[in-house]
């Protein structure tokens, strides 16, 4: 019965097929949000899609609570991969999330890939990870294998400017600056109610809370009134950081409802060449639910703050205290920013905005011509 619904499922994949390859499910950020999020606009632009997913919700999840994964969930993942290419059709186009197996050379994927239509889609300086790691025999086999992908590409969709010059510098054929967007009218559907105290919020994983250290203790000497507090949604510290904080659990129904509580929303980050790469995703949450931000200016921060009018880019632990007591002791400030942001957020970062475009280059590379030699 398998077999049969394979050789449909063959014969449909063809001209105007788009097969989505994310690195996770629904549950995973990126994947969810820089794929899944587009399926509606694929299909009502006449695209057939199919969707595998290397890493399973459950995997994440997993993750995320800090249980041990054995390797070989991670090599039937991988083989499963396998399978589902090899049934495939070249004619059919690929979108791919960065690469098709971490931590595999590109001559294994490039002889999977070879001939096919591949739209890559990159968000987070993944090739940070075999470039800068720190063995040499990584760094060696591993270092070029973005550059490598992104050269047999047709089209690279970048989430930051950062990201996209080193799709240039490889040589990709066209890329286009994608950035992780939200469905807009889902946060303006949630009207914000004004809080007797001063809360604020960040949003993000596990893999990311080690980021909010260096500002833990300005946060703790600012957040000391009555109705002070700092939100976590989406960590995973299992204590309290300092008497103020709150740490939530993040839900995919919840996490629009939970930034809007928000009084201000913060992103610090080093400026290291990892973090360079980052698309700023929770500063465009908290802007389109109509809330300041504070923030460290680096990468695709700078483009998305106007310093000063959506909120602050701050680069001191002074600097962050000055610009979190501002907007604490001025609601006026906070309302001021907080339309300024979700101004911002409609007009370059909404869904709504960016479906249809994205739907158009992926109809573009679906329809066209398979690369020479095919």
């Amino acid at each position: 019965m398998t077999r049969g619904v394979d050789k449909i499922r063959n014969r449909e994949a063809s001209e105007g097929t788009i097969l989505i390859l994310s690195r996770y499910g629904p549950v995973g950020a990126s994947s969810r949000t820089r794929l899944f999020e587009y399926l509606p606009f694929l299909r009502a632009r006449g695209l057939a899609v199919q969707v595998q997913s290397l890493l399973s919700d459950d995997y994440l999840t997993r993750k995320y609570r800090g249980e041990q994964v054995g390797t070989w969930t991670i090599g039937a993942a991988y083989w499963k991969r396998l399978k589902f290419l090899l049934r495939s059709s070249k004619s059919a186009a690929i979108w791919l999330e960065k690469e098709l197996w971490p931590y595999l050379p590109f001559g294994i994927e490039s002889r999977v890939l070879a001939g096919r239509k591949i739209i890559v889609d990159i968000d987070d300086a993944v090739f940070h990870n075999y470039d800068q790691h720190k063995s040499a025999v990584v760094r060696r086999l591993l270092g070029q294998k973005l550059d490598l992908i992104f050269g047999i590409s047709t089209l690279v969709t970048a989430g930051s400017a950062y990201l996209a010059k080193r799709a240039l510098d490889a040589r990709a054929p066209r890329v286009e600056v994608l950035p992780t967007v939200v469905k807009f009218n889902s946060y303006t559907a949630v009207r914000r109610v004004p809080s007797s105290g001063f809360t604020v919020g960040w949003i993000g994983s596990p893999a990311t809370q080690g980021l909010l250290s260096p500002v833990i203790g300005v946060l703790a000497e600012v957040l000391s009134g009555e109705a002070d507090r700092f939100v976590t949604v989406g960590s995973k510290f299992g204590r309290r950081l300092f008497p103020k904080h709150e740490e939530w659990q993040w839900g995919r129904d919840t996490e629009v409802r939970q930034v809007s509580q928000f009084s201000v929303g913060i992103m610090p980050v080093p400026d290291r060449p990892f973090e360079r790469g980052k698309c700023g995703y929770k500063l465009i949450q908290y802007m389109a639910s109509g809330i300041p931000v504070v923030a460290s200016p680096v990468g695709e921060n700078k483009s998305i703050v106007r310093h000063g009018e959506s909120g602050f880019l701050v680069e001191t632990l002074e600097e962050w205290r000055k610009a979190l007591i501002a907007l604490k002791q001025d609601g006026g400030l906070r309302i001021r920013m907080g339309e300024m942001g979700q101004r911002i957020a409609s007009e370059q970062y909404s869904l709504e905005k960016t479906g249809p475009k994205v739907a158009n280059w992926m109809a573009e590379v679906a329809n066209g011509p398979l690369p020479r030699g095919e």
